[in-house]
């Protein structure tokens, strides 16, 4: 009832998840009235019944009622789960084009299953877009007889896929696949020579699970396609010149930890072990990119956080999830760089091919629909880069799970010494607990607290990620505590007793049920309600508490202390509503922050995507038509008809083809990194502006249509002049002599669009350190210190005020947002800039 009366106020204020779910529950009662008819047919009439109610152009309301009837009836036969009526309401908002929201263990992927099929019985073709290879592989495994006897074919794709496999995978009616693999195939056929040689099926209906995971989190991290082309060279005696510099001395680090620069005395220090060089000369430009890519290898990325290395080679750690990401590299030397730290063997290099934005892949379906167990905190940013709604579904059986207040101390040491404590102390009851940490690093350095208090555990990190269903699965028996590396996003279900139930359920439930604690708050409280809805599932008793610290990164990197006099108690725990307030003030400025980057990347990659669908314009036309022997033939007719004589027709058009896209990606490859470095640079010109503001954005796109204006013009031209000289031989052209060559290998990887850090990161770096004053001052009274609104920087004088960091009031969150971003990135809006404001 509750949950129905908050649904009806979100919709008066027109607030996401104010979806009414009305139509959705009367729809929902005459499935439960249709049942009773479909339980007499045998399994073959089951099917039979399901083929012919196929339809090409969608299932009209009766015939969704009858199928849903006949799923329902399926799902218990195949796989004993007869669904919830709150399943059958969410697998209709899915059908209907909504991002649901069901709590975990409410059955998603039940009603995922059923809205799949009934998209597929109406005609269409379904892409279930996971998170990761095991989940595409688990669920299509485990919603596999359920489709069998609904008679619809399904499929999953993997990073293990072959070509083939993956074609055929596409062709199913419904195909379970990682986001990641469906951009990288998507990459990959824009850059095929031969349309046979493309996997991928044209998109048609993209169901997102962990919605908020793929469509907010993973749309900040493009994903790219390489040609191999030469092993990066570092020097090894500018990575050992780096190691004896030193911090403070020879470079700085900035407040964030984003980026690292040399001091002029660290300059004229390399400059001088190196040689006596100039290192800001043109003719050493690539010892000076060496020195900078060392440096930022050596400082700023951390082993066991970032990366980990692991059978001689150095693996990314990806940030949301904390697994080892098996694709991702970092650009630019970075990761040669790293490892030449690490003294493993270095790697291929390789430059752009192709890139396309998480955004940009899914919006190339004409049907999104998406579930998830967070999505209405994120509801307003899936309205506006997706144009999607969130129906809220309530629970099955109402949540009972307990949530203490967040316990906060003032050091980091303080409060991982009460944290090993409150879990020694939990333990000791036999209750089963989860702790959720948010590095390799921090995890391991837990276990060995937990080692010294005589605390049994186990840990599941990105180091053994392997055998991460069998640990989750176990997390629920009394006894066990279980330390894992980010399971806010690791999608899998806790059941209390184990797997089957068997070990203790009764007794972990009398104990509590599940305890989730949290070493620290995340840089959303999305994540932080992901980790504790580990517990509680189902109606199951189960609580969470999460320990923070003024000294976490949450706190340093995205709030600002100056001018808060912190009273701890003995133990140095703090409970006055100010410094409390400080937490869920960092968690809104990082929210914001994330939210306006997100806007700022698909910005910049917007021009470009549409840059590159002219291009695949062109290109479908060479491959498809004559088009190539046509330009060809009338730039060049007599050298046309010479080798039309000699080695005939079919051989000099295919020729013809093979250059002309040759030159067309080659194009398209240096424009890419004409744009890559142009992004880097161009908040230069708004500074260089003046009196008139130059918007980045702006600036950026001016001059990329400017280098695309004559991209294909320029590329047939290169084409003219390559056939004019091409040289052939028995099997045709001959690529390599004839300059032509494709890539020696492709290789696909994520990265961060810079992982130097953006100028927006830097601008709030710089804005944070100006305002930023003493380190915090415990003081020995227990009454909190009151200052003089004079005392305080200008910048931080409204935040003084109580309302403004109210624990209960989000309505300042947008203005907090704005104190703490760089002008460029805030959202712009008709009212006339206040110069009253300006710095």
């Amino acid at each position: 009832m509750a949950l129905k009366l908050t649904s009806r106020f979100r919709r008066l204020l027109q607030r996401p998840g104010s979806i009414d779910l009305g139509p959705y529950e009367k729809l929902t009662t005459a499935v439960a009235e249709a049942e009773e008819s479909v339980q007499a047919l045998s399994d073959e009439e089951l099917t039979e019944v399901v083929t012919e109610l196929r339809k090409p152009d969608g299932l009209d309301e009766d015939d969704l009622i009858e199928f849903l009837a006949l799923a329902r009836e399926a799902g218990h036969r195949a796989i004993g789960e007869r669904a919830f009526d709150g399943q059958i309401v969410g697998a209709l908002a899915l059908l209907r084009g909504r991002v649901v929201e069901m709590a975990t263990g409410e059955g998603k992927t039940l009603a995922g299953a059923f809205a799949a099929a009934g998209y597929a019985i109406g005609g269409r073709k379904v892409q279930v877009l996971a998170v990761n290879d095991y989940l595409a592989q688990r669920d299509a495994e485990w919603m596999g007889p359920i489709y069998e006897l609904l008679g619809v074919t399904v499929s999953h794709v993997g990073q293990a896929s072959t070509p083939e496999q993956r074609r055929e995978a596409y062709q199913a009616e419904v195909c379970y696949a990682p986001v990641s693999e469906v951009g990288f195939d998507v990459l990959r056929d824009r850059l095929v020579g031969d349309v046979a040689d493309r996997v991928s099926a044209k998109p048609d209906v993209a169901l997102v699970d962990e919605a908020d995971s793929v469509l907010i989190d993973e749309a900040r991290v493009p994903l790219v396609l390489a040609g191999a082309t030469r092993s990066e060279e570092i020097d090894d005696d500018v990575v050992q010149l780096v190691r004896t510099l030193r911090a403070g001395v020879d470079f700085e680090i900035d407040g964030d930890g984003r980026t690292v620069a040399l001091t002029d005395k660290g300059t004229d220090f390399v400059e001088e072990h190196l040689g006596d060089i100039d290192l800001y000369a043109d003719e050493n430009l690539e010892k000076m990119t060496q020195v900078n890519v060392a440096l930022h290898a050596e400082v700023l990325l951390r082993k066991d956080v970032d990366y980990l290395v692991r059978d001689g080679k150095v693996h990314l750690i990806n940030i949301n999830r904390g697994r080892i990401s098996k694709l991702q590299r970092w650009p630019d030397g970075l990761q040669a760089a790293v490892e030449a730290k690490e003294a493993v063997q270095v790697s291929e290099s390789g430059e752009v091919l192709d890139s396309i934005t998480v955004q940009a892949l899914i919006k190339r379906f004409p049907t999104l629909c998406g579930m998830t167990g967070t999505a209405v905190v994120v509801g307003e940013q899936l309205q506006e880069f997706y144009d999607v709604e969130v129906a809220v579904v309530p629970p099955n059986k109402p949540n009972i799970r307990i949530d203490d207040p967040d316990r906060l101390y003032l050091t980091v040491d303080q409060k991982n010494k009460a944290l090993v404590e409150h879990i020694k102390e939990i333990h000791e009851t036999g209750r089963p607990i989860l702790i959720g940490t948010h590095s390799v690093e921090e995890s391991e350095q837990l276990s060995d607290k937990l080692e010294a208090a005589d605390v049994p555990h186990v840990v599941l990190n990105a180091k053994n990620d392997a055998e991460e269903a069998a640990i989750v699965a176990e997390a629920g028996v009394p006894e066990t505590v279980t330390v894992s590396t980010q399971m806010a996003g690791r999608g899998t279900d806790i059941r209390l007793g184990g797997r089957d139930g068997s070990h203790g359920k009764d007794r972990a439930a009398e104990l509590g049920g599940l305890y989730v604690v949290g070493t620290g708050l995340h840089a959303s409280r999305r994540l932080d309600d992901q980790l504790r809805g580990r517990a509680g599932r189902q109606g199951d008793p189960g609580g969470s508490l999460f320990f923070a610290s003024l000294g976490d990164e949450l706190v340093t990197r995205y709030s600002i202390t100056s001018g808060l006099r912190p009273s701890p108690d003995g133990d140095g725990r703090l409970t006055d509503r100010k410094a409390l307030g400080m937490l869920e003030h960092a968690q809104r400025v990082a929210d914001g922050a994330n939210a306006e980057l997100h806007r700022t990347t698909w910005s910049y990659h917007r021009l470009t995507g549409q840059q590159r669908d002219i291009l695949l314009d062109a290109r479908e036309k060479v491959l498809t038509e004559d088009l190539a022997a046509t330009k060809l033939s009338d730039g060049a007719k007599e050298r046309y008809d010479e080798l039309v004589e000699e080695f005939g027709e079919d051989v000099v058009k295919d020729a013809a083809r093979r250059i002309a896209v040759n030159h067309l990606d080659r194009r398209w490859t240096d424009h890419l990194a004409y744009l890559a470095d142009l992004r880097e640079g161009i908040h230069l010109r708004s500074l260089a502006g003046g009196i008139v503001h130059l918007k980045p954005i702006d600036e950026f796109n001016k001059s990329a249509i400017a280098s695309f204006n004559t991209l294909i013009d320029d590329a047939w031209k290169d084409a003219l002049e390559t056939f004019e000289e091409a040289e052939f031989g028995p099997d045709g052209l001959d690529e390599e002599a004839s300059g032509v060559p494709r890539p020696t290998a492709t290789w696909t990887y994520l990265v961060n669009d810079n992982p130097f850090g953006t100028e927006a990161d830097r601008i709030l770096g710089r804005l944070r350190n100006a305002i930023r004053g003493e380190e915090l001052v415990p003081v020995e009274d227990d009454e909190p210190v009151e200052l003089a609104e004079d005392d305080l920087p200008e910048e931080l004088r409204d935040l003084d005020d109580e309302d403004d960091l109210d624990t209960e009031d989000d309505a300042d969150a947008e203005d907090d947002v704005d104190l703490e971003l760089p002008e460029e990135l805030r959202e712009a809006d008709d009212e006339p800039e206040d110069d009253s404001k300006k710095k």
